[in-house]
């Protein structure tokens, strides 16, 4: 079975580091291109879920979108 599975990539002096959005536990990937980050975070989202089951992608407020926002804060 194929799932889609939205995932946040972001940019650092580094790399790149990507995480997915709703799934259950802490999976995350990286890499030095943003290619090589998805495909981190593609493997390890598959090992995540042979070691925990299919019961970590039952999340009942799973993202239907996800946006990216900006605010001012003063500091």
């Amino acid at each position: 079975m194929q799932k889609q599975i939205k995932i946040i990539v972001e940019k650092h002096p580094e790399g790149y580091v990507a995480y997915p959005v709703g799934l259950k536990g802490i999976v995350v990937g990286q890499g030095d291109t943003y290619e090589d980050a998805l495909a981190d975070i593609s493997s390890a989202i598959a090992f995540h879920i042979e070691t925990f089951g299919q019961d970590v992608l039952e999340v009942e407020d799973l993202a239907q979108e996800v946006f990216i926002a900006e605010t001012g804060v003063t500091v």
